[in-house]
């Protein structure tokens, strides 16, 4: 009888190495299924956007186009290579900013009219996973869109005789890249903002009055040295002026004013704020 009763296992302690093999390490665990979810919605945004590709090619090639017709056309600035860099600076610029504040204050808004997207919202991902999900393909379509502008001002523009012996170095055409893309930024915060707080059609005119005006007083269209004394003054304080000249300075090395970089960083604080206040408000309103 007493070779029946066999003693119980200890368990082990704290101490012992199976205890530690018991529970897995949540923190382990979280960032790789944190990685999966942004690499899922990432994947199903790009494929969105590539079932319309009117909406990716337009994006794409629009400021190409705006430099083979109002840049190209103009001697006095291919022929000078300091004027062809600026050109090509803002005209990219103009691109990523197009790309971001189109993709998300539109963008959003029509998902916020979605019943798939509103069901996903009451999944427990949290808004960090969609958010950076949306930014990815943002940032690769806008990226696509820097390709042919850098490309035909090679080819059509004085600009690489600023490179090598002109004094520039080639470093700062891929720096030029990551700063543009960085300078948009604010431009997807205003974005977030237009989209959590308009609806789908409000958003598209909301958007259109926004990008155009803005981008011409940044600059983007015009370069700033032509501008009325008043225009030029009050465009310092806008953060298309302040991502002009730090885009333009990434390229060039010129056109850098005291508190651009200022201004850009409180701008896209500011906007980034409001984007976060409106995407709480679009929460609670729809989801409690």
């Amino acid at each position: 009888m007493s070779a029946l009763i066999r003693p119980t296992p200890a368990r082990p302690t704290p101490s012992e190495p199976g205890a530690a093999r018991q529970k897995p390490d949540a923190a382990a665990t979280a960032a790789p299924a944190r990685a999966a979810l942004v690499l899922a919605h990432s994947k199903a945004q790009i494929l969105e956007q590539l079932r319309i590709p009117v909406a990716v090619i337009s994006s794409t090639v629009f400021p190409t186009l705006a430099l083979l017709f109002f840049v190209i056309p103009q001697e006095s600035v291919t022929a000078d290579p300091l004027a062809s860099l600026t050109a090509i600076a803002q005209l990219a610029l103009f691109g990523v900013m197009s790309s971001f504040l189109f993709n998300y204050g539109i963008g959003i808004a029509e998902e916020r009219a979605n019943p798939w997207s509103s069901y996903l919202r009451t999944l427990p991902v949290g808004p960090v996973p969609p958010t950076i999900a949306r930014a990815l393909p943002a940032m690769l379509f806008a990226f696509f869109a820097l390709l042919p502008v850098l490309v035909i001002g090679a080819l059509l523009t004085a600009a690489p005789e600023a490179f090598g012996d002109g004094g520039l170095s080639w470093w700062r055409v891929p720096l030029a890249v990551l700063v543009w893309l960085a300078c948009g930024l604010p431009f997807l915060a205003l974005g977030l903002f237009i989209g959590y707080l308009c609806t789908s059609k409000v958003a598209v005119a909301v958007t259109q009055v926004v990008f155009f005006p803005m981008a011409f007083a940044g600059g983007m269209m015009l370069p700033p040295a032509a501008f009325p004394y008043w225009l030029d003054v009050f465009s310092l304080i806008l953060p298309s002026r302040a991502a002009r000249d730090v885009s333009v300075f990434a390229l060039s090395g010129e056109g850098l004013h005291a508190g651009s970089v200022l201004c850009l960083i409180v701008w896209t604080v500011l906007l980034g704020g409001l984007a976060l206040w409106a995407n709480r408000r679009d929460q609670g309103r729809h989801f409690r």
